[in-house]
């Protein structure tokens, strides 16, 4: 006689949260957030209290004990610790995605690998064209990144009306694109190196490679070696950020158990379970051990990027955005339509990213390098290159390392800002619209 499951029960606190958690649900609910959190940083930036906005992230803060004291600016610390947690995010999905997804293949990955490759380099060269005499020139990385958040939360809402190839084409797109901004702030972004330091980080993470040799497969393990490497970077004078997307490619990858053990063993421990009284030791004993092959079977790398991409989504990127995205707008329009930062970056994103992403992908299908999807028309692939000129918060984080003094800083977020808004807009209505004519 089969059984008959009971509804869950419904704790107070579910009532609570339910609203909240219904909303993280919603695939644009980070885009959501991260341009709520700016529009604020915005207002406030351009009220009678703007001073105080600036005081808040310029005020120091220091970490540590005896000797080893770390200090720096609000500011920085989320640039430099926060931002670090969101790379090791990205090498985490960069390193899942040559391993099991959709740059795993070079069938797969060709056709975003080229588009990519079109929209670093005419992004960059748009740029240059505009901005190429004295310090201007080394904000050329500024126009070359994406945001995927919003990209992603774009297309999400467009529904229905863009085909999955196309989410899967955007997404390894922008995992590349995330792969040159790295490279391109660790090669040309760093200034100093002390190498003693550096040598340091490398020890830890060869440390975290050995570990994952070995067989060590506890996130806590990785999460102490990550304090440290990260610890010797900063003081190597290499972006702190470039730690977190090396040692993520350290993560094991790869489960402890085999499949086929971890079902016979559940199943056991399942039977077990039913056979034992309610709340009774027994239960509880086949529950702690299940708990434990739980674990073994899911790989450190999906378990810690499960774990942290929330925190990310709604922590870390909405409060990175908040604290560089409070640039003064009223009374700098003008000054911005003259400055060749602003104007090279809204020519780099939003005229450079389209045209370098959907140019590639034609000249490379034209000549026989890549295949086009059957499913997707051209017109698609350039709004969705339209739309990856959202470059915003990967933008506003290489204008942070690029561009010095404050008020030259403000003219590249106001590129930023300006060249995110059109893209957005203007790619969403040029798929849309391109869905229309295909239906």
């Amino acid at each position: 006689m089969l059984k008959t499951l009971q509804p869950a029960r419904t704790l107070p606190i579910d009532l609570l949260t339910s609203p909240f958690i219904r909303f993280a649900k919603l695939g644009a609910a980070s885009g959501i957030l991260l341009l709520v959190s700016t529009l604020a940083a915005i207002v406030w930036a351009n009220s009678p209290w703007e001073h105080s906005y600036h005081e808040l992230w310029n005020t120091q803060v220091s970490i540590g004990f005896g000797r080893f004291v770390l200090s720096e600016s609000r500011h920085a610390w989320v640039d430099d610790g926060l931002m670090s947690i969101f790379f090791f995010l990205v090498g985490l999905e960069i390193k899942r995605e040559v391993l099991i997804g959709e740059l795993s293949s070079l069938k797969q990955a060709t056709l975003p690998l080229v588009a990519a490759l079109g929209g670093v380099i005419v992004p960059a060269l748009a740029y240059l064209l505009i901005a190429h005499v004295g310090p201007n020139r080394r904000g050329w990385g500024i126009p070359m990144a994406t945001d995927i958040a919003f990209v992603l939360g774009a297309l999400t809402l467009l529904g229905d009306r863009v085909p999955t190839s196309l989410k899967i084409f955007v997404t390894a797109l922008a995992i590349i694109d995330d792969i040159a901004a790295v490279l391109v702030i660790s090669i040309f972004y760093t200034d100093q190196i002390r190498f003693s330091s550096l040598a340091v980080g490398m020890a830890g993470l060869l440390l975290a490679l050995v570990a994952n040799v070995m067989g060590v497969r506890r996130p806590i393990i990785y999460a102490a070696i990550g304090v440290a490497v990260w610890l010797a970077v900063v003081k190597s004078g290499v972006h702190a950020t470039i730690a977190g997307v090396l040692l993520a490619f350290t993560v094991p990858a790869r489960t402890y158990v085999d499949r086929e053990v971890f079902l016979e063993r559940s199943r056991r421990l399942l039977d077990r379970f039913d056979a034992a009284c309610t709340n009774s030791f027994e239960a509880h004993a086949a529950i702690h051990t299940l708990e434990g092959q739980l674990e073994l079977i899911e790989s450190p790398l999906h378990r810690i990027e499960h774990y942290l991409q929330p925190w990310v989504s709604f922590v870390v990127m909405p409060l990175f955005a908040f604290t560089n995205g409070g640039v003064r707008i009223l009374g700098n329009i003008s000054a911005a339509l003259k400055q060749p930062v602003c104007v090279g970056v809204v020519l780099g994103l939003f005229v450079g990213k389209p045209l370098g992403i959907s140019l590639f992908a034609w000249v490379s299908a034209r000549i026989g390098l890549t295949t086009k999807p059957s499913e997707l028309s051209w017109g698609q692939i350039f709004g969705a290159g339209w739309l990856c000129g959202i470059g915003f918060t990967m933008s506003l984080f290489i204008a942070s390392l690029a561009i010095q003094g404050e008020a030259l800083l403000d003219m590249a977020k106001l590129g930023i800002l300006s060249a995110s808004i059109g893209s957005g807009i203007c790619g969403s209505i040029f798929l849309r619209r391109a869905a229309n004519r295909s239906g």
